[in-house]
């Protein structure tokens, strides 16, 4: 649950755009190629987590730690500074995404409004995310404010449901999408060079692709603080870390390409960079209220 719960994040939502970019043919190798090393780098990084003995050595609580053990000084620096810098921005591109995502519920529920009523007037359903930012980060502090808050167990199992969920309505709203446009749209080189897509944005927007994908997969940096909860041996914490992982890589491999699959067949290289928040669908209303 814990690894779920880190590697299924808000990046699911974006692989239909990022597999727009590459197109049928590329988009999905890559994705099994970023499966492949996140699983490779984490097999590796299990083993770093005792020193010498791997059931009786020295443990190591946190990913610094682990560091210490093996790298000197200036080397131990220059991974803090990595480690924090990356989950730093991790922080405020799911700040980020929060935002987006209670900026789509209001959203979704005045175009619904005026529907409902018949009503002109949709373009005063646009809003500042600004404020939504600010209440977030409000409630983010007011959490850390809690005891022990990253050993309630239950939490993760939560909070992997919560993911699964929002990305089987994504799923779900884009199998109704293709079944409703007749038929699987896209391409297998992806967006094509042409009016209004030059050769250096599509390069641009090719590695930013590159970059989704890879956000998507990135949980590594905390694998050590996942390992930590492990029991200890027998067996030893690497080898059931190592099996835990490759479940979950597996699991979460094949969501993904559901995902961005179907994102991909239901709007081809218009996806929008969020099936959820990027208004590919308006309707069901409440569905997407629940989603985002």
């Amino acid at each position: 649950a814990h690894i779920i719960t880190a590697v299924i994040g808000s990046g699911v939502l974006s692989l239909a755009w990022a597999i727009a970019q590459l197109g049928w043919a590329a988009g999905p190798a890559i994705m099994l190629l970023f499966a492949l090393v996140i699983y490779y780098t984490s097999t590796l990084l299990a083993e770093c987590y005792r020193s010498g003995d791997p059931e009786t050595g020295k443990r190591h609580y946190t990913y610094m730690d682990a560091v210490r053990s093996y790298l000197p000084g200036t080397k131990v620096k220059l991974c803090g500074v990595i480690q924090y810098a990356n989950l730093v921005g991790v922080a405020i591109g799911y700040t980020i995404a929060a935002s987006i995502s209670m900026r789509a519920v209001r959203r979704a529920d005045c175009f619904h409004y005026h529907d409902v009523r018949g009503r002109s007037g949709k373009d005063s359903c646009k809003s500042s995310s600004n404020p939504y930012m600010i209440v977030f980060g409000v409630v983010q502090i007011l959490f850390s404010q809690i005891p022990d808050f990253d050993q309630i167990w239950w939490l993760s199992i939560v909070a992997a449901v919560m993911s699964f969920t929002y990305s089987t309505i994504g799923l779900g709203l884009g199998i109704a999408q293709t079944v409703a446009n007749g038929g699987i749209q896209g391409s297998l080189t992806g967006l094509s060079v042409g009016p209004g897509v030059t050769s250096m944005q599509k390069v641009w927007r090719s590695l930013q692709a590159f970059g989704n994908i890879a956000f998507a997969y990135s949980y590594s940096i905390i694998l050590i603080e996942i390992q930590d909860t492990v029991k200890a041996p027998p067996p030893s914490e690497a080898k059931v870390m190592k099996k835990a992982t490759g479940i979950s890589v597996a699991t979460t491999t094949v969501f993904y390409m559901l995902c961005g699959c179907m994102g991909y067949a239901a709007f081809g290289d218009a996806a929008p960079d969020n099936l959820l928040t990027g208004f590919g669908f308006y309707e069901p209303f409440w569905l997407l209220d629940v989603a985002n």
